[in-house]
């Protein structure tokens, strides 16, 4: 299997010392900035055996490593995925954290995409992205109506 097809295989988050995190939040910092200022798409590496030559890269790739130096400056996990990336079934409960069965209850009535490889269903992960979202919004909706309901009732706390 290759790596863009092992959605489950988990890196230990890194634990970066306060220098490494002060160069992470410098070079998003400074990624950010040269993005803002011009279309220019090269970044220069040195190394401690001196310069580097230096590396084209689109715009778009840029602001992702910006995306990702920021987040770890922040100590938070990141995790990269292609959007196009199938799942299983297995590996798309785990990531909505349900059930399997649930998931196939939701696959069979129609609310979240697949197609079948053999006799398998696979969930691509920009579908299963956009349930996820759709689920969180519909809970945050229940949650706010069971606040005014029990308000409506006097309940508050």
């Amino acid at each position: 299997m290759s790596s863009t097809q092992e959605p489950t295989r988990r890196s230990k988050r890194p634990e970066l010392s306060p220098e490494e995190l002060e160069m992470a939040r410098v070079a998003h910092r400074c990624i950010a900035e040269s993005l803002d200022r011009a279309r220019a798409a090269t970044i220069g590496l040195t190394s401690d055996e001196g310069e580097m030559p230096s590396v084209d890269l689109p715009p778009s790739a840029l602001r992702l490593i910006g995306e990702v130096l920021g987040q770890l400056s922040e100590r938070r996990a990141v995790t990269v995925v292609s959007a196009k990336l199938e799942m299983t079934t297995v590996e798309a409960a785990s990531y909505l954290h349900v059930s399997r069965p649930f998931l196939i209850r939701e696959i069979e009535a129609g609310r979240l995409p697949h197609r079948m490889v053999g006799s398998h269903r696979r969930v691509q992960f920009d579908d299963l992205h956009a349930y996820k979202l759709q689920m969180l919004a519909g809970q945050k909706d229940a949650l706010r109506q069971i606040a005014e309901n029990a308000r409506d009732l006097g309940l508050e706390y």
